[in-house]
C-alpha cells in the first residue's frame, strides 16, 4: 500500500522494523485467532529515517495527512502508593487532557507524563517511538474515540527507524484499549 511517498508493507513480514515487545504482541493475537488475528495482519509498516520520527517532521517529510497520525503519551499517576500508568493514544491534531480526563479516569490526584527513562526502561521501546501495542499488562491503554473508526492510523513501532498504519478498530483489538470520549482535546 502506498500513504504519502512511503511504502507498507504487512508488519508481520518485516518484524525487523519493530521493538521486540511489538512483535511478540503481534505474534500473540494471531495465536489468539479470529478478530485478533484479522488486526495484526491489518498492521503495516514502513521504514523511515530516525531523524523524522517525530510527527511534525514525518508527516511534513514523507507527504502524510497530520489527522491520521495518533500521538501515544504515557501519563502516570499514584493513589494510596500504587502507581497507575496510561498510555494515551490521540490524533496528532489534539494533545491529551492529562488533566481532566486522564486524572479521573487513573482516579488520582494528580497525573503527569511519565519521565522518559523510565517510559523506554518498561516499554522496551525507544523514546519517540512508544507505541501502545506490546505496553506491558499493568499499563491501561486509552484511545480517543474519534480514532476508533479511523480508516488508517499512523503510530510508532517501537522505534525511531519505522513507522505503523492500522485502522483505528485494529488499534483497540490489539491493545485492549478503553475508547474514551474526548481524550483529544
Amino acid at each position: 500500500m502506498r500513504l504519502g511517498t512511503l511504502d507498507w508493507s504487512p508488519a508481520l513480514d518485516h518484524v525487523d522494523l519493530l521493538a521486540t515487545p511489538v512483535v511478540a504482541r503481534l505474534r500473540d493475537a494471531v495465536e489468539q485467532g479470529g478478530e485478533h488475528a484479522q488486526a495484526a495482519h491489518a498492521v503495516l509498516a514502513t521504514p523511515i529515517d530516525p531523524d523524522l520520527a517525530d510527527t511534525a517532521a514525518m508527516t511534513e517529510a514523507y507527504e502524510l495527512p497530520l489527522e491520521i497520525s495518533g500521538n501515544c503519551v504515557l501519563v502516570a499517576g499514584s493513589r494510596a502508593g500504587e502507581e497507575r500508568v496510561a498510555a494515551c493514544v490521540v490524533r496528532a491534531t489534539t494533545r491529551a487532557d492529562v488533566n481532566t480526563t486522564v486524572r479521573k479516569r487513573l482516579d488520582v490526584r494528580k497525573a503527569s507524563f511519565l519521565p522518559m527513562e523510565t517510559a523506554v526502561a518498561d516499554s522496551g521501546m525507544a523514546y519517540g517511538g512508544i507505541t501502545p501495542i506490546g505496553l506491558p499488562a499493568r499499563y491501561r491503554v486509552m484511545v480517543d474515540a474519534s480514532l476508533v473508526d479511523a480508516e488508517h492510523v499512523i503510530i510508532g513501532s517501537g522505534t525511531r527507524g519505522s513507522k505503523l498504519v492500522l485502522p483505528g478498530s485494529a488499534l483497540v483489538l490489539l491493545t485492549d484499549a478503553e475508547v474514551v470520549e474526548g481524550l483529544g482535546r
